[in-house]
């Protein structure tokens, strides 16, 4: 039998809804199987043998771009695959929930989600490759002008097992700043108040003063700028170079009992973050309603999102501290660096989350990556579509982690 979640409840407080009646309703989950179609990927008749069903769900957010592209450009169908319009889902418990439940087949997720529920709740899934890296930032009120700022106040994070979580502690410890989860944040103890909040609500909340700042993915930081309610403080690349934030995962028994279909899916992915990299405005208007309506954000947030990171703009304000770094917003490659989920999962023994940590004081970082992770599908697609270099990996598949708050 498929391990459940050890206590719904533990995975609504941990997705910041226990206490305020959210549920999820047998509806809700009966929706991700719904079938759906893309113009572009009827279009495309497979050139392989039929692989089967291939049901994606995903968040609206830029994160998902590789996902959708595939879908958008008929990738999916060229590699064999049948697969429907992939599902929208408003919050990650819900496509956690789904994807456990086996209503979808593949999603994109936060990679320290993936750890969560790989080694705390025991699902047997697989992280088959890299959706992007980068594409997140801190965005706040327009009159916070530094960390120091948030002091005294309350800034959301879209789940506790997020790379933004992990990303917003590290710089509150470089400026001696405590982040608390219960209670009030004080400006004498020099603390900020996290809660946990769906990122579709996170505009809103900043708009109205309900929090002072948020951090997330992309184009939430975006539809703040460009609707003048806030301003990006600090990219989250900025802080970690290339990072990983949602990484492509599928249930084990797929990965293990049905390589080809795996293959083909993370073929799929790959052929849709290279395009992606050098066609990004067509990328947005391809995501947003002016082409398959993936994203219910307006154009100028997307495009936004996958094209704006300007240094002259970005570094005067600070939001850009390493403009050496030469990254862009958000980035798209599908190699997924033990280097990376080493350090993570060493970040996230010094993380503050609710509910029960005593799992990461039993994992060892360096032996992580090998039980999580999958290589051989990214390996095998990175070689078919021109090697590392053609990913802009000029150092191959293998790097250092840099990360300077």
């Amino acid at each position: 039998m498929t391990p459940r979640l050890r206590s719904r409840r533990e995975f609504l407080r941990l997705a910041g809804l226990a206490g305020i009646g959210a549920t999820l309703t047998p509806g809700l989950l009966a929706a991700c199987a719904a079938p759906g179609s893309s113009t572009a990927a009827q279009a495309g008749a497979s050139t392989n043998a039929g692989l089967g069903a291939l049901r994606i769900g995903y968040l609206p957010i830029t994160d998902a771009a590789p996902l959708l592209l595939a879908h958008a450009r008929g990738l999916y169908a060229e590699h064999g695959l049948d697969a429907p319009r992939p599902t929208l889902f408003r919050g990650w418990s819900q496509l956690a929930e789904a994807f456990q439940a086996r209503q979808v087949d593949a999603v994109h997720i936060l990679m320290p989600m993936a750890v969560w529920l790989r080694f705390s709740q025991g699902f047997p899934l697989k992280l088959i490759a890299w959706d992007h890296t980068g594409g997140s930032a801190l965005t706040v009120a327009e009159e916070v002008e530094s960390i120091e700022d948030l002091v005294g106040t309350t800034v959301a994070v879209p789940f506790w097992y997020s790379i933004h979580n992990v990303v917003l502690q590290l710089l509150f410890r470089e400026a001696g700043i405590t982040s608390v989860l219960d209670g009030d944040a004080s400006v004498a103890d020099r603390s900020v108040k996290l809660v946990v909040m769906p990122p579709p609500d996170m505009p809103p909340a900043l708009s109205n003063g309900a929090i002072a700042g948020y951090i997330v993915a992309d184009p939430f930081n975006a539809v703040a700028e460009v609707n003048g309610i806030g301003k990006v403080l600090r990219f989250t690349g900025d802080v970690w170079r290339d990072h990983a934030c949602c990484v492509v995962v599928m249930h084990e028994d797929d990965v293990r009992d049905r390589p080809e279909y795996a293959q083909a899916v993370v073929s799929a992915v790959a052929g849709a973050q290279l395009w992606a990299t050098d066609n990004r405005a067509e990328a947005a208007a391809l995501l947003s309603a002016d082409g398959e309506d993936y994203l219910p954000q307006p154009l100028p947030a997307i495009e936004r999102a996958l094209t704006h990171y300007d240094h002259g703009e970005y570094v005067g304000s600070g939001a850009i501290e390493h403009p050496d770094w030469e990254t862009e917003r958000i980035g798209f490659q599908p190699f997924p660096f033990p280097t990376y989920t080493t350090e993570l999962v060493r970040l996230l023994k010094e993380t503050t989350v609710e509910g029960e940590t005593a799992f990461l004081d039993e994992l060892d970082p360096a032996s992580v990556h090998a039980e999580l992770v999958d290589e051989r599908f990214v390996r095998q697609a990175i070689d078919d579509l021109g090697g590392a270099a053609a990913f802009g990996l000029a150092d191959g598949l293998s790097r250092t982690e840099q990360i300077e708050a």
